[in-house]
């Protein structure tokens, strides 16, 4: 069963932000003209769009957020770098302490994705989640056919629920139609929309409320709190006796169900959960948990002073980080949400538009309102929880013979001999998927590989083996041709090997 939730439900009108458009008085003198500009701008802006409740709920919703941002900036508020502490170990449980858990629990459960990026990295149109990544299945295939596995296996009905932005809503709703007759119950919503902000003078780039597409933003997965209670979504599942949400990115092929971590949530009475697990060199930009005054919280590299992003990024001092996949109790979601209490830390996204005009994006982080739930802990996990797929650099390993998949869950092949994946860096030839697909018969074998580098015009023949490490660079005006069949192990090719077709 497929059901939209964000066509018909208007936002919740039985509750508004204290302090709204009409009332709101901002407190800092250094920016009052400029909070001052931007109200008149975005009561215009709601004077346009007559009696649409969900966008005035919106532009309130960015207001608080831009006042926020101003009032920051009058006081210069900054973390204080001498206050932040490794979190302790009642802050961080190992995943190994915590017991096995049979499906017990799973009746209270509901799973969400994170479905609101667009595949233009990888030089896809539309929603990244319609991008195939293995054995002719899309993300949102794999995602599909794991909770329908689990709601047959164990015989409970978990729905799966997709939070869009306006950039992905509506080809998604398109998609999901495909899973009416699957055994699994599909909503969907979409998160906010915000007006990008001049750089200069921080008033709204969009003048009206159908302003082109590009004047807007989807303001980061911190949105999710108000955007799945503004959506109605919230309540429904409360009444459906769901108490618990299982959260991660689409692109996370190893994001899913665990039994025990649920288990772990229920017994312990905790209402947030975020896994983390070890950080490698290439992890380095990814934010990590910390404490800060006895409180535990996400520190993201964009909060950081730059004097200190380089210990910020140091494996030794920043050991974990944010995964992404988030355990949280859905009443508590409502308490704070209606207590006004969600202050997540704002992030400053400065970005040039086509035309070369320089705005600000003001976004904020999920995991960041782990401050504001009681028992909130972290969970180091294994690595394979964390499988994401943000290149093709990822798509070479996921779609490789170094994975298997099996309802919809990927595993590491037992043959591998090593417990980490190999590191792979493909050039700019291979960035875009088309590009990508073109230059392999087959994707090699890699059971042995350690590090593969790949650079310039390069191709693969069918049923390539590739061992140890591995690097291949065809120069400019150059084209290596790598034969089918081909064992490489330790080599370094360089130079032309064209292999022509006779």
């Amino acid at each position: 069963m497929v059901e939209s939730r964000g066509d018909f439900l208007p936002p919740r009108s039985d509750r508004h932000h204290p302090q709204t458009l009409s009332m709101l008085d901002f407190k800092g003198a250094a920016y009052a003209s400029a909070a001052k500009a931007v109200k008149a701008e975005l009561e215009n802006l709601n004077s346009q769009a007559g009696t649409d409740r969900k966008f005035k709920t919106e532009m309130d919703g960015f207001y608080m957020l831009f006042t926020r941002f101003l009032d920051e900036r009058a006081k210069g508020s900054k973390l204080d770098w001498d206050k932040i502490q490794s979190p302790s170990k009642e802050q961080i449980v190992s995943y190994d302490t915590i017991p096995k858990a049979g499906p017990e629990d799973l009746t209270k459960l509901a799973v969400l994705k994170l479905n609101g990026g667009l595949g233009t990295t990888m030089g896809c149109v539309g929603p990244k989640s319609a991008i195939e990544v293995r054995d002719g299945m899309t993300f949102l295939d794999v995602s599909v056919r794991q909770i329908e596995y689990l709601n047959k296996t164990y015989g409970v009905d978990v729905p799966f629920i997709l939070m869009n932005s306006f950039n992905t809503d509506d080809e998604t709703k398109r998609i999901v139609k495909k899973y009416e007759t699957h055994n699994v119950s599909i909503r969907t919503f979409d998160q906010s929309k915000y007006p990008r902000i001049k750089k200069d003078s921080f008033l709204p780039v969009p003048r009206t409320p159908d302003a082109p597409i590009d004047q807007w933003y989807p303001p980061g997965h911190g949105d999710l709190y108000e955007s799945i209670y503004n959506s109605g979504i919230l309540d429904e599942l409360i009444a459906q006796g769901k108490e618990y949400l299982f959260v991660s990115n689409v692109d996370n092929l190893g994001a899913t169900v665990d039994l025990n971590i649920l288990n772990h949530m229920v017994e312990k009475d905790i209402e947030f959960i975020m896994e983390v697990t070890d950080k490698t060199k290439a992890d380095i930009k990814g934010g990590t948990l910390i404490d800060y005054n006895g409180q535990i919280r996400l520190l993201e590299i964009a909060q950081v002073p730059d004097e200190h992003v380089e210990d910020f990024k140091s494996v030794k001092k920043f050991h974990i980080f944010n995964t992404n996949n988030l355990w949280i109790n859905l009443k508590a979601v409502k308490r704070i949400i209606e207590e006004d209490s969600m202050d997540l830390e704002i992030i400053v996204n400065n970005k040039t538009t086509d035309s070369g005009e320089k705005v600000i994006q003001l976004e904020t982080a999920v995991g960041a309102g782990i401050k504001h739930f009681n028992n909130a802990h972290g969970v180091n996990v294994p690595r394979s929880r964390f499988l994401p797929v943000k290149s093709t650099s990822d798509l070479f390993l996921v779609t490789s013979n170094l994975y298997s998949l099996v309802h919809g869950q990927l595993s590491i092949n037992p043959k591998r001999m090593f417990h980490t994946v190999p590191l792979v860096k493909l050039g700019d030839e291979f960035k875009k998927v088309n590009n990508f697909l073109s230059r392999f018969k087959t994707i090699p074998h890699i059971l042995e590989l350690d590090h593969l580098t790949v650079t310039g015009d390069v191709t693969f023949g069918a049923d390539v083996e590739l061992r140890g490490t591995v690097i291949i660079v065809a120069n400019h005006g150059e084209r290596i041709d790598i034969p089918p069949g081909s064992i490489l192990e330790n080599k370094v090719v360089t130079g032309n090997l064209r292999i022509l077709d006779h």
